[in-house]
């Protein structure tokens, strides 16, 4: 339960005070100490009390008044150590005298709760909660499952059961030869498929024959804001450079649309997806419908007689109809019985057959499905929650509740009641991390970084033996993507989850459960015509979180005297330029606050009051343009990460900050000094330039396990570089090294370092290290501009662990590279880009036994010995042209039995996918490989043929 793990973290964070603040306490510790345990015995019931608080209100209260007592208790402590720490600047009397005063009125404080506590605790037995045992805070790591993977099942599964009929038509009307732009409208209730079946629709393979060059897909949002919608168009149909993408990003909404409006003028035809458009309002602001005539198609998507379309998804058939009168809109419908079944065999079976469990089973299984009427979100949750126990007991248990959470079916209440199901079935360790997610705004592309810093400094993520902190809050995130709680956007070559985002209905749920929970005060979207009065009544006195979705200049005016606990404070998509000044507040009325997050906000100056925040734990200053910090930073003793890029220089007080783990400090203009080896619990540190580091001790630096240098070089010395590196062989897991202005990377030995299984390298190498000085357990290695002129692979081929090599532009600048036979033992991803010079790449016969995914953008490129890779199943090829696509979709038609499809063909990223049919056998897999290596020589001799007679 949310509010067990939530005590669990407060208690845990007491007994921590009260070690490492010890000097605060005298006076009052006897009391405090106390109050720790008396807490830490409340703890002891809250896991029987979940069991009965969602079915008697009673328990509810309860368990609210036990939240509201460990709040106030947190309150009173942080309260109390910010006053004591204000006073060292006081003389001795006053100091003397006002540190009596503050401990009569905190143990005063204290004495309040813990006879709330003592009531609390009477009323216990009334209510019919037992002793479970000694406190929660022990068994919290052992609920965790003890093989999670980092990987999930997160590649793009297109599970589109019963919606087959549906894409065929909408691709007709796509692909129709009216020659008018249409706006084609998919309609219908949220969960229901639209999104899915927009996507399907957007890459299918005649869609994408029909507009090969103005695709793009934006999503709008409840919160519409044209200009971000413009901006998301024009970054996927442009190719700009980071000069003329900065130069937008200035520009005025109109301006914005008005570039919009020309670039798509001057194509042959567009089609442009509009996802989750809310309101008729919403698609006049987009088109800038400039009169009531049906006939006048705005000044933002033109009409050039060419065929255009723009599809949107909505909820309403006004939205609909109000965008394009001639077009009937396309109503998604619930899934039939049937169709509803298939979809839940697919995710609580896994595709395995459902005959082949018992019948009583099956049987559970389909009056479950028959409850959640066909909406296919709601049967994919459900699904995903049984598919975790295939027993009879726990299917049981699940019909037997799903009557009352499904009493009104059809309705939204009963949609939110399976979702909430989902929510019910999470660990206690795992529900604060729900519930933080209502903190972000709707379809909002979450960065996974960031959010699992937020995570580590909220205090929702505890060190587990043997493990970082950061790796368990990943395990966390990678659990709720697998109970399809959070949907992944973007993974790395790797498959870790880069960037993710929540379902409208998951996030409503989130948000309706952190109200239950106090959990936080509001998400504010200030609107001067919602709100023309905004106040301080808009925030409880208890809120503890706030996330600001707009208009910071009106939030900064209210008065915010009445949340003086607040912990977190989050501010998103605002831009605008911010004044010092406006800043104060937030240290005049957040004392306490541990998370500041003021990202993509545009701020001239920090002010210098910030040193008094002597509780924050996270700092987000990354895209706000700040150049420089104060040197009251330094004041941050608790802060734990410190998220910041562009500075012209970072001051040299980073080494005060003792607790500091995560340091993201990136391109610094200036190359000042920097002491950091006194942070010795540092275990990420990203932007240090290589005449930083190399004039500390880096032997202290004890944890750190991943390490970014970047900058100039040529004033460090090889030798001296190289043992630096090697003082960490203890923890470094990762090094990325990006040298700048041509400057050559110092020579470096890395074999001391047994842990380092991840290493980038960009800048120019005179040679490439041997073998030997590799370290052995490296399983990922990228070369970037390092401009080699020997081929690499006789050096590579003999890493005994790599699993990822990455050669990208520049890296290599000769014509030919050889892998010999046994090369490569363990390689299963190979991607090289931008290699301009490669005109062959000859495999050996054993080679690459395991490469599973080549991924390269160039056909010019021959490959000997692609027939002979019979685990290949995947091959990526990036930044193609229309020709490209025709001449694949040509060569595999021509194949008698095709044994490749191409998927996700021409994404946003302008990639081709083709991918090996599953189930193949051995002769059938050797047989793909000839098929596949026979179409891309046969395209790629096309293509060169193509060329040659163009250039006669």
């Amino acid at each position: 339960m949310a509010t067990e793990a939530l005590v669990s973290f407060a208690v845990e964070r007491i007994g921590d005070m009260l070690i490492q603040e010890a000097s605060f306490f005298k006076g009052v510790r006897g009391q405090v100490d106390r109050l720790h345990k008396d807490l830490r015995a409340m703890q002891c019931f809250l896991e029987e009390a979940d069991k009965k608080q969602e079915e008697d209100s009673r328990v509810r209260n309860w368990v609210s008044e036990i939240r509201e007592a460990v709040y106030d208790a947190e309150d009173i402590i942080d309260m109390f150590i910010l006053n004591a720490q204000s006073l060292r600047t006081h003389s001795f009397p006053e100091r003397a005298f006002k540190k009596l005063t503050n401990r009569y009125k905190v143990g005063k404080k204290v004495e309040a709760i813990q006879l709330g506590l003592q009531d609390i605790s009477k009323r216990r037995e009334a209510l019919g909660i037992k002793n479970i045992g000694e406190g929660t805070s022990t068994s919290r790591s052992d609920q965790m499952p003890q093989d999670l993977r980092r990987s999930t099942p997160h590649a793009e599964e297109h599970v589109v059961v019963g919606l087959e009929n549906e894409a065929d038509k909408l691709v007709n009307q796509l692909i129709g030869r009216d020659q008018r732009r249409r706006v084609i409208s998919l309609v219908g209730m949220g969960g229901i498929g639209k999104t899915t079946l927009a996507k399907k629709v957007y890459n299918h393979t005649q869609v994408v024959k029909r507009f090969p060059d103005c695709r793009a897909w934006a999503y709008v949002s409840q919160d519409c804001r044209p200009r971000d919608v413009y901006m998301q168009i024009i970054k996927q149909i442009c190719t700009s450079t980071k000069e003329q993408v900065e130069m937008m990003e200035k520009f005025q909404e109109h301006e914005l649309g008005a570039f919009l409006h020309e670039h798509l003028k001057d194509n042959n035809r567009y089609f442009i997806v509009l996802d989750d458009v809310w309101s008729p309002s919403d698609w006049s602001c987009l088109a800038k419908r400039s009169s009531n005539d049906p006939d006048c198609l705005g000044s933002v998507f033109p009409d050039g007689g060419k065929g255009s379309r723009i599809l949107l998804t909505t909820r309403y058939k006004e939205v609909a109809s109000h965008a394009d009168v001639r077009s009937i809109p396309h109503e998604m419908r619930l899934l039939s019985k049937q169709k509803s079944w298939d979809l839940f065999c697919r995710k609580a079976f896994l595709d395995i057959d459902a005959e082949s469990y018992l019948p009583d089973l099956k049987e559970l299984g389909e009056k479950m499905v028959d409850k959640c009427n066909g909406l296919p979100l709601a049967i994919v949750l459900l699904g995903g929650l049984l598919s975790k126990n295939m027993s009879h007991i726990e299917w049981r248990k699940v019909h037997d509740n799903i009557n009352a959470y499904l009493a009104k079916e059809g309705s939204l209440t009963g949609v939110m009641t399976v979702l909430n199901l989902s929510y019910i079935d999470l660990p206690s360790y795992l529900k604060p991390c729900f519930l933080h997610l209502s903190l972000f705004p709707e379809d909002y592309v979450i960065s996974t970084r960031k959010l699992l810093l937020l995570w580590i400094a909220e205090g929702f993520v505890l060190q587990q033996d043997r493990q970082s902190m950061k790796d368990t809050a990943e395990i966390y995130l990678n659990e709720l993507i697998n109970r399809n709680l959070i949907q992944v956007v973007r993974t790395s070559v790797n498959a870790r989850v880069m960037e993710c985002r929540v379902h409208d209905f998951i996030r409503e749920l989130a948000i309706e459960k952190a109200k239950e929970h106090n959990f936080f005060g509001a998400n504010i979207v200030v609107d001067p015509h919602l709100f023309p009065s905004t106040s301080s009544s808009l925030f409880s006195s208890k809120s503890r979180r706030q996330s600001i979705y707009s208009d910071f200049e009106r939030y900064a005016s209210i008065e915010h005297y009445s949340t003086p606990y607040l912990r977190s404070l989050l501010f998103f998509n605002l831009g605008g330029i911010c004044r010092i000044s406006q800043l104060d507040f937030i240290t005049k009325c957040f004392k306490v606050l541990r998370v500041l997050d003021l990202e993509g906000l545009g701020i001239e100056n920090v002010p210098s009051v910030i040193g008094e925040l002597i509780h924050l734990r996270y700092l987000g200053l990354r895209h706000t343009g700040l150049k420089m910090l104060p040197l009251s930073i330094g004041n941050l003793r608790n802060l734990q990460t410190l998220d910041i890029n562009n500075l012209k220089r970072v001051p040299d007080v980073i080494w005060k900050i003792t607790n500091m783990r995560y340091l993201y400090i990136e391109e610094q203009e200036e190359d000042d000094p920097l002491k950091i080896d006194t942070v010795q619990n540092l275990q990420i540190l990203s932007g240090i330039t290589f005449n930083q580091w190399i004039r500390n001790n880096s032997s202290k630096l004890t944890c750190l396990e991943k390490l970014k240098i970047e900058g100039r070089c040529e004033l460090v010395e090889g030798v001296e570089f190289s043992n630096s590196i090697a003082k960490l062989h203890s923890s470094l897991k990762s090094l990325y090294l990006k040298a700048s202005n041509e400057t050559s990377i110092p020579s470096l030995a890395m074999s001391s370092c047994p842990h380092l299984c991840k290493l980038d390298i960009k800048g120019r190498m005179q040679k490439l290290t041997e073998t030997f000085q590799f370290p052995q357990n490296l399983s990922q290695l990228t070369l970037e501009a390092c401009r080699l002129d020997c081929d690499p692979m006789p050096i590579l081929e003999n890493l005994p662990k790599l699993l990822t090599l990455r050669l990208r532009a520049g890296s290599y600048l000769g014509k030919e590279m050889h892998v010999s036979a046994n090369g490569f033992p363990r390689l299963k991803i190979l991607q090289l880009l931008g290699l301009s010079g490669l005109v062959m790449l000859n495999i050996e016969k054993g080679a690459m036994p395991w490469l599973m995914q080549l991924e390269f953008d160039d056909f010019k490129t021959k490959i000997f010995g692609l027939n002979e890779l019979l685990n290949l199943v995947e091959v990526k090829i990036l930044r193609f042209s229309f020709r490209v696509l025709r001449l694949l979709l040509d060569c595999f038609r021509s194949t008698k039995v095709p044994l490749w499809d191409l998927t996700r063909m021409a994404d946003a990223k302008g990639e081709i996918h083709i991918c090996r049919r599953k189930g193949l056998t051995l002769a059938s897999s050797r047989q793909a490989s000839e098929q596949l290596a026979d179409v891309l020589e046969r395209c790629r001799c096309r293509r060169r043929n193509f060329f040659r007679t163009r250039a006669i």
